[in-house]
């Protein structure tokens, strides 16, 4: 038995989850409303305040979806209730981003600014910078999902370099270095 599968989701209060017919499982919390077709050999049932998932057989296939529709229905329930956020950091001479509703600007060190617009789902701010700190922007959801995606997008836009480190990474991501050019060559 999947170990990530047979564990129960327990759902915190105000949050409700409904499972239509066609096997659509819809969590509203308050946070929002977010919604996950699951396979219809796996079975979700509610009872009170638990959501268990099950599947029919041992096959690899239905063991493997049994683990993955119970992981991604417990992390909608945890971003209806609680929310999702990622903190990334520019690091670079110059560097600065600036958001203006669902607009964030960057200025990476390019000749032009790069503007990024968001889903609607997804809320950005820049922390106000300190003397000395690079610039920090907070994304934040309720879709897990989603908001990795986006902040992938983000990070591609400059990924760090091996060398300096400079780019946009993730706070407290652990940079790969290379050491620079030998000192001198016999």
């Amino acid at each position: 038995m999947s170990r990530i599968g047979k564990l129960p989701v327990n759902l915190p209060s105000g949050v409700t989850v409904t499972v239509s017919d066609d096997n659509v499982v819809k969590v509203k919390g308050p946070n929002g409303e977010l919604s996950q077709k699951v396979d219809p050999d796996i079975k979700v049932t509610v009872e009170g305040n638990v959501l268990k998932v099950t599947r029919p057989t041992d096959q690899p296939r239905h063991r493997s979806m049994h683990g993955l529709y119970r992981a991604l229905i417990q992390n909608m329930v945890t971003g209806v209730s609680e929310g999702y956020s990622i903190k990334q950091e520019l690091v670079g001479v110059g560097f600065r981003v600036e958001v203006k509703d669902q607009i964030v600007i960057f200025n990476l060190g390019f000749s032009h600014d790069i503007q990024l617009m968001l889903p609607k789902e997804v809320k950005a701010e820049a922390e106000p910078v300190k003397k000395g700190q690079n610039p920090v922007l907070v994304i934040k959801s309720a879709d897990k999902q989603l908001l990795g995606m986006v902040a992938a997008k983000i990070r591609s836009l400059r990924k760090p370099e091996p060398y300096k480190g400079k780019g946009i990474k993730f706070v407290g991501e652990q940079l790969r270095r290379k050491a620079g050019k030998s000192a001198a060559a016999k």
